[in-house]
């Protein structure tokens, strides 16, 4: 198999993590101490952690690898538990199905959330906006007592802010509360699995 950039990538990133998971300390390098206690923490077996990359990585490189995605849409990619979500923005229905229909091909998910919005694509200094507030959110849940922040996949497009994860239902209200008295955040839309 010829090893072009996103095989490349994908193996990369596939052999870092294993070696994370397994504990491998040379293996940690900047921002990988957080990611380490991040996997430690996680709710998710660690088949279901490789699964999740490896769903992300197949359906990121089959959009990259149409150029009718690439040219016009900006898709996000979010798989949790083989839950996959789908946000951004597309100029047409028909590019918004399409991103589904790719979706659908693959045989480990098991339900898709198309949030993928009917628009063309946002700047880039509404994408960094995104960026920021993803980041203040996961602060204010690391920040907050009597919350395992691990336990939740935080993503925001559009100041829109979509919750994955496994997680009971006292505790995902209480996620939503916090969430909701950040400034920027105009809508919560909750994607969780309830372990209740």
């Amino acid at each position: 198999m010829k090893l072009n950039s996103f095989n490349f990538i994908y193996l990369t990133s596939l052999i870092s993590l294993i070696f994370l998971l397994q504990g491998c300390a040379p293996a940690i390098v900047a921002g990988g101490a957080a990611g380490a206690a991040s996997i430690a923490s996680d709710t998710r077996t660690t088949s279901s952690i490789i699964e999740d990359q490896a769903i992300e990585f197949r359906l990121a490189g089959q959009l990259q690898s149409d150029n009718e995605m690439t040219e016009f849409t900006n898709i996000n990619v979010t798989s949790y538990n083989n839950i996959l979500l789908l946000t951004g923005e597309a100029p047409t229905d028909a590019l918004k199905e399409k991103a589904s229909t790719y979706a659908q091909q693959d045989s480990k998910v098991k339900r898709i959330y198309n949030e993928i919005k009917v628009t063309d694509p946002l700047p880039f200094k509404a994408r960094n906006y995104d960026t920021w507030l993803t980041t203040k959110i996961k602060t204010k849940l690391l920040a907050t007592k009597d919350i395992n922040s691990f336990d939740v996949k935080v993503v925001t497009s559009d100041t829109t802010v979509f919750l994955l994860g496994l997680i009971s239902r006292q505790d995902a209200e209480a996620v939503t509360q916090v969430i909701a008295r950040i400034k920027g955040v105009t809508r919560i839309v909750k994607a969780f699995e309830y372990t209740d």
